[in-house]
Protein backbone atom coordinates (compact mmCIF):
# COMPACT_ATOMS: atom_id res chain seq x y z
CA UNK A 1 0.00 0.00 0.00
CA UNK A 2 1.09 3.28 -1.00
CA UNK A 3 1.49 6.66 0.06
CA UNK A 4 -1.96 8.49 -0.79
CA UNK A 5 -2.62 11.94 -1.22
CA UNK A 6 -6.73 13.07 -0.29
CA UNK A 7 -8.06 16.86 -0.32
CA UNK A 8 -11.23 17.59 1.80
CA UNK A 9 -12.80 20.52 0.23
CA UNK A 10 -15.83 23.40 1.86
CA UNK A 11 -17.96 25.71 -0.12
CA UNK A 12 -20.78 27.70 0.11
CA UNK A 13 -23.45 25.96 -1.78
CA UNK A 14 -26.59 27.18 -3.68
CA UNK A 15 -30.16 25.22 -2.70
CA UNK A 16 -31.26 23.36 -5.04
CA UNK A 17 -28.91 24.24 -7.75
CA UNK A 18 -27.21 21.57 -9.04
CA UNK A 19 -25.50 22.93 -11.82
CA UNK A 20 -23.64 25.73 -9.49
CA UNK A 21 -23.13 23.45 -6.90
CA UNK A 22 -21.34 21.25 -9.51
CA UNK A 23 -19.72 24.33 -11.34
CA UNK A 24 -17.78 24.62 -7.71
CA UNK A 25 -17.07 21.08 -7.45
CA UNK A 26 -15.38 21.14 -10.82
CA UNK A 27 -13.55 24.45 -9.71
CA UNK A 28 -12.19 22.99 -6.31
CA UNK A 29 -11.23 19.30 -7.88
CA UNK A 30 -9.07 20.82 -10.28
CA UNK A 31 -7.55 23.11 -8.08
CA UNK A 32 -7.09 19.64 -5.88
CA UNK A 33 -5.39 18.21 -8.92
CA UNK A 34 -2.81 20.80 -8.94
CA UNK A 35 -2.26 20.23 -5.29
CA UNK A 36 -1.46 16.79 -6.06
CA UNK A 37 -4.77 15.09 -4.52
CA UNK A 38 -6.17 11.82 -5.89
CA UNK A 39 -8.57 12.28 -4.35
CA UNK A 40 -11.24 14.80 -3.23
CA UNK A 41 -14.23 14.85 -0.44
CA UNK A 42 -16.77 17.42 -0.37
CA UNK A 43 -19.87 17.72 2.18
CA UNK A 44 -22.81 16.32 2.67
CA UNK A 45 -25.46 17.16 0.08
CA UNK A 46 -22.98 19.13 -1.86
CA UNK A 47 -24.45 18.69 -5.12
CA UNK A 48 -28.24 20.32 -4.23
CA UNK A 49 -27.68 21.75 -1.04
CA UNK A 50 -29.15 20.42 2.42
CA UNK A 51 -31.10 22.84 5.14
CA UNK A 52 -33.53 23.80 2.73
CA UNK A 53 -35.02 20.07 2.03
CA UNK A 54 -36.60 20.20 5.22
CA UNK A 55 -39.14 22.41 3.65
CA UNK A 56 -39.74 20.13 0.87
CA UNK A 57 -42.72 17.86 -0.28
CA UNK A 58 -42.78 14.10 -1.02
CA UNK A 59 -42.85 15.43 -4.72
CA UNK A 60 -40.45 18.30 -4.34
CA UNK A 61 -37.92 15.87 -3.12
CA UNK A 62 -38.53 13.42 -5.49
CA UNK A 63 -38.29 16.12 -8.37
CA UNK A 64 -34.42 17.15 -6.68
CA UNK A 65 -33.17 13.55 -6.07
CA UNK A 66 -31.87 11.23 -8.85
CA UNK A 67 -31.33 7.77 -9.71
CA UNK A 68 -27.84 6.47 -9.28
CA UNK A 69 -25.69 6.16 -10.98
CA UNK A 70 -28.12 6.69 -14.13
CA UNK A 71 -28.47 10.71 -12.92
CA UNK A 72 -26.85 13.54 -14.59
CA UNK A 73 -25.07 14.55 -11.55
CA UNK A 74 -23.31 11.13 -11.31
CA UNK A 75 -22.57 11.94 -14.87
CA UNK A 76 -20.99 15.42 -14.35
CA UNK A 77 -18.92 13.85 -11.02
CA UNK A 78 -17.36 11.18 -13.89
CA UNK A 79 -16.62 14.00 -16.55
CA UNK A 80 -15.35 16.14 -13.52
CA UNK A 81 -13.08 13.08 -12.04
CA UNK A 82 -11.92 12.57 -15.85
CA UNK A 83 -11.25 15.69 -16.76
CA UNK A 84 -9.16 16.45 -13.86
CA UNK A 85 -7.82 13.02 -13.30
CA UNK A 86 -9.09 12.36 -9.81
CA UNK A 87 -11.48 10.67 -7.51
CA UNK A 88 -14.48 12.73 -5.97
CA UNK A 89 -16.77 12.47 -3.28
CA UNK A 90 -19.75 14.12 -3.02
CA UNK A 91 -23.55 13.95 -1.94
CA UNK A 92 -27.12 14.07 -2.88
CA UNK A 93 -30.31 12.50 -2.66
CA UNK A 94 -31.89 9.81 -4.27
CA UNK A 95 -34.85 8.18 -5.25
CA UNK A 96 -34.77 4.22 -6.50
CA UNK A 97 -36.55 2.41 -8.73
CA UNK A 98 -39.68 2.39 -6.26
CA UNK A 99 -39.50 6.58 -5.80
CA UNK A 100 -37.78 5.41 -1.81
CA UNK A 101 -35.72 8.74 -0.79
CA UNK A 102 -32.15 8.84 0.37
CA UNK A 103 -29.41 10.67 1.55
CA UNK A 104 -27.03 9.40 -0.44
CA UNK A 105 -23.24 9.62 -0.71
CA UNK A 106 -20.92 8.68 -3.90
CA UNK A 107 -17.29 7.85 -4.94
CA UNK A 108 -16.87 8.50 -8.61
CA UNK A 109 -13.79 7.99 -10.91
CA UNK A 110 -12.83 8.30 -14.27
CA UNK A 111 -14.94 5.31 -15.20
CA UNK A 112 -17.84 6.18 -13.37
CA UNK A 113 -19.51 5.17 -10.10
CA UNK A 114 -17.40 3.48 -7.41
CA UNK A 115 -19.31 3.23 -3.90
CA UNK A 116 -22.48 4.48 -3.12
CA UNK A 117 -23.41 4.80 0.97
CA UNK A 118 -27.03 5.65 2.36
CA UNK A 119 -27.01 7.92 5.70
CA UNK A 120 -28.26 5.46 8.49
CA UNK A 121 -29.47 8.40 10.55
CA UNK A 122 -31.40 10.62 8.22
CA UNK A 123 -33.67 13.83 9.43
CA UNK A 124 -33.72 16.51 7.32
CA UNK A 125 -36.82 15.63 5.55
CA UNK A 126 -39.47 12.87 6.92
CA UNK A 127 -40.04 11.02 3.53
CA UNK A 128 -36.01 10.16 3.81
CA UNK A 129 -35.78 6.69 4.86
CA UNK A 130 -32.34 5.48 6.47
CA UNK A 131 -29.71 2.99 4.80
CA UNK A 132 -29.30 -0.71 5.94
CA UNK A 133 -25.60 -1.44 5.48
CA UNK A 134 -22.69 -0.34 6.08
CA UNK A 135 -20.03 0.39 2.98
CA UNK A 136 -16.18 -0.37 2.46
CA UNK A 137 -14.33 -0.61 -0.73
CA UNK A 138 -11.17 0.48 -2.32
CA UNK A 139 -9.07 3.32 -3.43
CA UNK A 140 -5.76 2.72 -4.73
CA UNK A 141 -4.96 -0.14 -2.28
CA UNK A 142 -6.52 1.49 0.77
CA UNK A 143 -9.93 0.11 2.25
CA UNK A 144 -12.16 3.05 2.71
CA UNK A 145 -15.62 3.82 4.52
CA UNK A 146 -18.09 6.42 4.58
CA UNK A 147 -20.77 7.97 7.30
CA UNK A 148 -22.59 11.22 7.18
CA UNK A 149 -23.20 13.79 9.78
CA UNK A 150 -25.12 12.11 12.28
CA UNK A 151 -23.92 8.61 11.61
CA UNK A 152 -20.41 9.62 13.15
CA UNK A 153 -22.34 10.77 16.34
CA UNK A 154 -23.35 6.98 17.18
CA UNK A 155 -19.65 5.80 17.66
CA UNK A 156 -20.64 2.22 17.13
CA UNK A 157 -21.25 2.75 13.92
CA UNK A 158 -17.52 4.12 13.24
CA UNK A 159 -16.17 1.27 14.76
CA UNK A 160 -17.98 -1.12 13.10
CA UNK A 161 -16.74 0.46 9.52
CA UNK A 162 -13.15 0.25 11.15
CA UNK A 163 -13.40 -3.86 11.69
CA UNK A 164 -14.58 -4.14 8.68
CA UNK A 165 -11.10 -2.87 7.31
CA UNK A 166 -11.63 0.71 6.89
CA UNK A 167 -8.20 2.65 6.73
CA UNK A 168 -9.84 5.95 5.77
CA UNK A 169 -13.09 7.52 6.86
CA UNK A 170 -14.94 9.88 4.74
CA UNK A 171 -16.88 11.74 7.27
CA UNK A 172 -19.51 13.92 5.22
CA UNK A 173 -21.25 16.74 7.11
CA UNK A 174 -23.35 19.75 7.68
CA UNK A 175 -23.14 20.47 11.04
CA UNK A 176 -22.10 23.21 13.77
CA UNK A 177 -23.75 26.41 14.40
CA UNK A 178 -26.89 25.22 15.60
CA UNK A 179 -28.75 25.03 18.86
CA UNK A 180 -27.83 22.34 20.85
CA UNK A 181 -28.61 21.55 24.75
CA UNK A 182 -24.94 21.49 25.75
CA UNK A 183 -23.53 24.74 26.71
CA UNK A 184 -22.20 27.44 24.12
CA UNK A 185 -24.17 25.87 21.08
CA UNK A 186 -26.12 28.02 18.11
CA UNK A 187 -27.04 29.42 15.58
CA UNK A 188 -23.94 32.51 13.96
CA UNK A 189 -25.90 35.58 12.63
CA UNK A 190 -25.47 36.05 8.99
CA UNK A 191 -24.64 39.47 9.25
CA UNK A 192 -21.42 38.29 10.45
CA UNK A 193 -20.94 36.47 7.27
CA UNK A 194 -22.34 39.35 5.25
CA UNK A 195 -19.09 41.64 6.70
CA UNK A 196 -16.49 39.14 7.01
CA UNK A 197 -14.31 41.21 4.54
CA UNK A 198 -14.49 44.12 6.42
CA UNK A 199 -14.84 42.34 10.15
CA UNK A 200 -13.21 38.53 9.93
CA UNK A 201 -12.24 38.39 13.50
CA UNK A 202 -15.75 38.80 15.09
CA UNK A 203 -16.64 36.12 12.54
CA UNK A 204 -14.05 33.73 13.49
CA UNK A 205 -14.62 34.33 17.29
CA UNK A 206 -18.05 32.24 16.49
CA UNK A 207 -16.79 29.93 14.07
CA UNK A 208 -13.90 28.42 16.14
CA UNK A 209 -16.14 28.48 19.27
CA UNK A 210 -18.31 26.41 21.34
CA UNK A 211 -21.05 26.75 18.53
CA UNK A 212 -18.55 25.71 15.90
CA UNK A 213 -14.53 24.29 16.09
CA UNK A 214 -14.30 23.92 19.56
CA UNK A 215 -17.25 21.27 19.59
CA UNK A 216 -16.04 19.54 17.20
CA UNK A 217 -12.58 19.10 18.63
CA UNK A 218 -14.53 17.36 21.22
CA UNK A 219 -15.40 14.49 18.99
CA UNK A 220 -13.84 14.15 15.95
CA UNK A 221 -10.04 13.31 16.77
CA UNK A 222 -11.25 10.75 18.98
CA UNK A 223 -13.28 8.95 16.12
CA UNK A 224 -9.75 8.90 14.79
CA UNK A 225 -7.28 8.13 17.56
CA UNK A 226 -9.88 5.42 19.07
CA UNK A 227 -10.25 3.71 16.09
CA UNK A 228 -6.50 4.38 14.57
CA UNK A 229 -8.18 5.47 11.29
CA UNK A 230 -7.80 9.02 8.86
CA UNK A 231 -11.16 10.46 9.04
CA UNK A 232 -11.85 13.29 6.33
CA UNK A 233 -13.99 15.79 7.40
CA UNK A 234 -16.08 17.51 4.57
CA UNK A 235 -18.37 20.78 6.20
CA UNK A 236 -20.04 23.59 4.24
CA UNK A 237 -18.63 27.84 4.63
CA UNK A 238 -20.95 30.32 4.39
CA UNK A 239 -25.22 30.21 4.17
CA UNK A 240 -27.18 26.89 3.29
CA UNK A 241 -30.65 27.98 3.45
CA UNK A 242 -31.21 29.95 6.20
CA UNK A 243 -27.65 28.73 8.35
CA UNK A 244 -24.73 29.89 8.25
CA UNK A 245 -22.22 27.23 8.46
CA UNK A 246 -18.54 27.31 9.56
CA UNK A 247 -16.91 24.97 7.31
CA UNK A 248 -13.42 23.25 9.24
CA UNK A 249 -12.94 21.03 6.61
CA UNK A 250 -10.11 19.06 8.08
CA UNK A 251 -8.14 15.37 7.61
CA UNK A 252 -7.20 13.74 10.85
CA UNK A 253 -4.56 10.98 10.98
CA UNK A 254 -4.99 7.97 12.95
CA UNK A 255 -3.16 9.71 15.99
CA UNK A 256 -5.90 12.04 15.88
CA UNK A 257 -3.35 14.95 14.77
CA UNK A 258 -5.01 17.61 12.41
CA UNK A 259 -2.63 17.30 9.06
CA UNK A 260 -4.71 19.39 6.88
CA UNK A 261 -7.76 22.00 7.39
CA UNK A 262 -9.22 24.61 5.57
CA UNK A 263 -9.10 27.84 7.26
CA UNK A 264 -10.75 30.22 4.73
CA UNK A 265 -13.81 31.98 5.45
CA UNK A 266 -15.02 30.95 1.82
CA UNK A 267 -14.56 28.41 -0.26
CA UNK A 268 -11.05 26.53 -0.03
CA UNK A 269 -9.71 23.09 -0.63
CA UNK A 270 -6.63 21.27 1.25
CA UNK A 271 -4.73 18.11 0.42
CA UNK A 272 -2.84 16.06 3.14
CA UNK A 273 -0.71 12.84 3.04
CA UNK A 274 -2.02 9.41 3.98
CA UNK A 275 0.64 7.36 5.27
CA UNK A 276 0.29 2.84 5.55
CA UNK A 277 3.10 3.41 8.66
CA UNK A 278 0.91 5.08 10.83
CA UNK A 279 -2.40 2.69 10.37
CA UNK A 280 -0.24 0.08 12.45
CA UNK A 281 1.50 2.79 14.61
CA UNK A 282 -1.55 4.26 15.89
CA UNK A 283 -3.01 3.52 19.66
CA UNK A 284 -6.40 2.61 18.35
CA UNK A 285 -5.18 -0.10 16.01
CA UNK A 286 -3.15 -1.75 19.11
CA UNK A 287 -6.55 -1.18 21.06
CA UNK A 288 -8.97 -2.97 18.25
CA UNK A 289 -6.56 -5.85 18.86
CA UNK A 290 -6.72 -6.11 22.38
CA UNK A 291 -10.60 -6.37 22.39
CA UNK A 292 -12.82 -8.34 24.39
CA UNK A 293 -15.72 -9.15 22.91
CA UNK A 294 -17.10 -12.08 24.63
CA UNK A 295 -17.51 -9.36 27.33
CA UNK A 296 -19.74 -7.49 26.04
CA UNK A 297 -20.85 -8.85 22.52
CA UNK A 298 -24.45 -9.46 24.51
CA UNK A 299 -24.54 -6.43 25.93
CA UNK A 300 -23.70 -4.28 22.55
CA UNK A 301 -26.34 -6.71 20.90
CA UNK A 302 -29.16 -6.32 23.02
CA UNK A 303 -32.42 -5.18 21.54
CA UNK A 304 -32.70 -1.29 21.60
CA UNK A 305 -35.26 0.87 19.89
CA UNK A 306 -34.02 3.79 18.35
CA UNK A 307 -34.37 7.48 19.58
CA UNK A 308 -33.52 10.26 17.17
CA UNK A 309 -33.68 13.75 18.51
CA UNK A 310 -32.31 16.67 16.76
CA UNK A 311 -33.23 19.91 18.95
CA UNK A 312 -33.32 22.56 16.28
CA UNK A 313 -35.55 21.61 13.94
CA UNK A 314 -37.89 20.83 16.83
CA UNK A 315 -37.20 24.52 17.42
CA UNK A 316 -37.82 26.19 14.27
CA UNK A 317 -41.65 26.44 12.91
CA UNK A 318 -40.45 25.72 9.39
CA UNK A 319 -38.81 22.23 10.40
CA UNK A 320 -42.23 20.77 9.74
CA UNK A 321 -43.83 21.68 6.30
CA UNK A 322 -45.54 18.97 5.50
CA UNK A 323 -47.29 18.59 9.26
CA UNK A 324 -44.89 15.13 9.91
CA UNK A 325 -45.72 14.58 13.52
CA UNK A 326 -43.63 11.89 13.81
CA UNK A 327 -40.74 14.66 12.61
CA UNK A 328 -41.97 17.22 14.82
CA UNK A 329 -42.40 14.79 17.75
CA UNK A 330 -39.30 13.43 18.14
CA UNK A 331 -36.94 14.72 15.14
CA UNK A 332 -36.66 11.39 13.16
CA UNK A 333 -37.96 9.12 10.96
Amino acid sequence: MENLRIATAQFENASGDKAYNLGVIRDLSAKAAAQGAQVVAFHECSITGYTFARQLSREQMLDLAERIPDGDSISELTNIARDNNIVVLAGLFEKDEQDRLFKAYVCVGKDGLIAKYRKLHPFINSHLLPGDQYVVFDLFGWKCGILICYDNNVIENVRATALLGADILFMPHVTMCTPSPRPGAGFVDPALWENREADPTSLRMEFDGLKGRAWLMKWLPARAYDNGVYTVFANPIGMDDDQLKNGCSMILDPFGDIIAECRQLGNDVVTATCTPEKLQQAGGHRYRNARRPDLYRDILGQTHTPEQKVVWLNEEPSANQDGDAGLEKAGQQ
